[in-house]
């Protein structure tokens, strides 16, 4: 029976993002129907319109750092949260149809993060060969089963999903890529924190001396460890940004509920992007000043004194 749960994903079959959501979706009871979209903002647009329940689309390379696109989406479009992650090892093959050789591949495609992990191997074995951009790496693959290419970098199980062949396996150039994907949905309640937890924010700064370290300064100083902060231009001018950052721990967390508040008097935090389990790695200890009971042990000192027991 078709699960009336319908999840988007970057498409067509055949890519690292369908990998991606068929791994976030093997973890549920019911596993929803997965629905392949032309592109990430095709995906998302379909979720924000409530044709599907949530939307799996790639985040960041551990080769070639962020995805714009999805930054973009989640900078200026309707709101929507982070509710899961996954890591997935990148490996590309060069596909081409059968009867195909290296000596007959004059185009070869991929998405524009596909082509700049295969570019030293291009180099050394295709230098004379034109590439060509395209929306997936498994929509590269699509188009060389059409005609249309003579090879793609794509992933190894697109070759079976389109009837190709490798002409050469493993060609990237970094071994242990990894991609890092989310889930999205609609804004609501965040997952339970899980005691291993990531928040994403998007904060906005004044445009002057320190503001930044200011803001930054939240984080530190209540123990809350970043590990990702980057620039996204806001589009109202050269030179005007805004920040994407992930934050160790959960906005359920005291001291990361702190930070969100702190953050939001100043009116630096215009979206929380969500807190959801981390799926890679360990978060780092606490400090002493930051851990639940030492925030719950203020709250009760501070009650005592506005209460008078100053003792």
């Amino acid at each position: 029976m078709t699960s009336t749960v319908r999840w988007a994903y970057l498409g067509p079959e055949g890519t690292f993002t369908e990998q991606a959501a068929c791994e976030l979706a093997s973890t549920l009871p019911e596993p929803p129907e997965l629905v392949s979209a032309a592109g990430v903002s095709a995906a998302l647009a379909a979720l924000r319109s409530g044709e599907v329940e949530a939307a799996c689309v790639p985040l960041e390379s551990s080769v070639e750092g962020a995805v714009p696109l999805t930054q973009d989406e989640l900078i200026h479009g309707a709101p929507l949260m982070i509710v899961a992650e996954a890591y997935v090892p990148v490996t590309f093959d060069l596909l081409v149809r059968a009867g195909t050789s290296l000596d007959d591949v004059r185009t070869v495609g991929a998405h524009p993060h596909g082509l700049a992990q295969i570019r030293g191997w291009l180099a050394d074995r295709l230098p004379a060969a034109q590439t060509v951009v395209h929306a997936s790496n498994a929509a590269a693959a699509a188009a060389v089963a059409a005609g249309e290419l003579d090879a793609a970098a794509a992933a190894p199980v697109a070759a079976d999903t389109y009837g190709l062949i490798a002409a050469a396996r493993d060609i990237g150039d970094v071994r242990d890529a990894v991609t890092r994907f989310v889930l999205l949905r609609r804004p609501g309640p965040p997952p339970a924190p899980t005691g291993n937890d990531r928040t994403s924010m998007m904060l906005s700064v004044d445009n002057e001396p320190g503001a930044l370290l200011a803001v930054l300064s939240e984080f530190a100083t209540r123990g809350v460890n970043l590990t990702r902060l980057e620039s996204r231009p806001t589009r109202n001018g050269l030179g005007d940004y805004v920040f994407l950052v992930d934050a160790e721990g959960h906005i359920a967390d005291p001291a990361l509920a702190d930070v969100a508040a702190a953050l939001t008097r100043r009116g630096a935090l215009p979206r929380l992007l969500g807190s959801y389990a981390r799926r890679s790695g360990a978060a780092a200890p606490a400090a002493r000043y930051a851990t639940d009971s030492a925030y719950a042990a203020a709250a009760r000192t501070v009650a005592q004194w506005q209460n008078g027991a100053w003792s």
